[in-house]
C-alpha cells in the first residue's frame, strides 16, 4: 500500500479496495518481492525441462510466461502474470566457465518504485521462482523471425523500447506506460516492420494487434487507480485493455509469424 496513506480510515479504505480488487493488480511481477510457492529443487528441475525441450526443438529465441497468481483471481482473459522474451546465448557460470543456455530478457517493476520498471536479464530458474504453478506458455516465432530478434537484441534494442514509466494494465496502443508484455509486443513489432521508430510501433499494433480488455469493475479499477500507483486509467481513453500472452499468440498466429504454441507443466 502507499506509505502516505498514514491515517485509520485511509488505510480501512486501502484495505478493503485491495480486497475487492484481483490480487495481480497489487501484485509486483519481480520475483525478489514475493514469496516462492515451491522448493528450490522444483523450481531448477522445471526450469532443467522447459531449456531441455526448447533446445530439442532448436529454438533461438521464444517467448514464454508464468502464473504468478491463482487463475481465479486473474481478470477473465488473462491465463499468466508475466510474459518475456528468451534468447539462447552463451552464460559465464560463478566458476567462469562458459556454457550454452538461455538468458531471459524481463520488464520488471522497481522494488521500491512501483509504477517504474527496469529491464533485467536473468534465466529460467530466476523466472520461475515467482510461480503459483509450475506450468508456462510458450510461443516459438518463425525462424526468420527469430533471426531478427537476434539481431534486434545484439544491436540493444532491448534497451531502446524500454519505456520505465509502468502500469500494470498499460494501454498497448500508446506510449504512455508500459508493462511486460507490451515490452515484448514492441520488441517483436520491432523486428516484424524493421523499425524502432516508437509512433510507427504503435500506429502498427493499432492496426493488427488485438488487445485483451480487462474485465474489472470500472469502480474497483478507479479505486487501484487511486490507491496503487502501478494501476493506471489516464492511457486508457475508454474500457481499459493491454497485451497478454494469449493475445500476443494469437497475433503471430494470425500472420502466420509463429512456428509453434505450447503449454509445458511441472511432471
Amino acid at each position: 500500500m502507499p506509505s502516505c496513506i498514514t491515517s485509520v480510515n485511509n488505510k480501512l479504505i486501502c484495505f478493503f479496495c485491495c480486497l475487492w480488487l484481483p490480487a495481480t493488480l497489487f501484485a509486483s511481477n519481480n520475483p525478489a518481492n514475493n514469496e516462492p510457492h515451491f522448493t528450490v529443487a522444483q523450481i531448477s528441475a522445471f526450469a532443467k525441462k522447459v531449456e531441455k525441450k526448447l533446445g530439442q526443438k532448436g529454438a533461438r529465441v521464444f517467448i514464454l510466461s508464468r502464473v504468478g497468481r491463482p487463475r481465479e483471481q486473474l481478470p477473465a482473459g488473462i491465463q499468466y502474470t508475466h510474459t518475456a522474451l528468451a534468447v539462447y546465448s552463451k552464460i559465464t557460470t560463478e566458476a567462469s566457465d562458459t556454457i550454452p543456455g538461455y538468458a531471459i530478457y524481463n520488464l520488471y517493476q522497481k522494488n521500491q518504485q512501483t509504477d517504474r520498471s527496469e529491464i533485467v536479464i536473468n534465466f529460467p530458474v530466476d523466472f520461475f521462482a515467482d510461480s503459483y504453478l509450475l506450468e508456462t506458455g510458450i510461443i516459438i516465432p518463425v525462424p526468420k523471425l527469430q533471426q531478427r530478434l537476434l539481431q534486434d537484441i545484439q544491436a540493444g534494442m532491448h534497451q531502446k523500447l524500454h519505456n520505465p514509466r509502468y502500469s500494470i494494465i498499460a494501454n498497448p496502443f500508446n506510449q504512455q506506460f508500459q508493462n511486460c508484455t507490451e515490452y515484448v509486443l514492441d520488441l517483436l513489432n520491432a523486428a516484424i516492420y524493421k523499425t524502432a521508430d516508437k509512433v510507427q510501433l504503435k500506429a502498427n499494433a493499432k492496426a493488427y494487434f488485438q488487445a485483451q480488455a480487462v474485465e474489472v469493475n470500472p469502480l474497483k479499477l478507479m479505486f487501484g487507480a487511486m490507491l496503487a500507483p502501478e494501476v493506471a486509467l489516464s492511457d486508457h481513453p475508454d474500457t481499459p485493455e493491454t497485451a497478454t500472452f494469449t493475445r500476443i499468440a494469437r497475433y503471430l498466429e494470425k500472420y502466420q509469424m509463429v512456428q509453434e504454441v505450447f503449454v509445458i507443466k511441472a511432471d
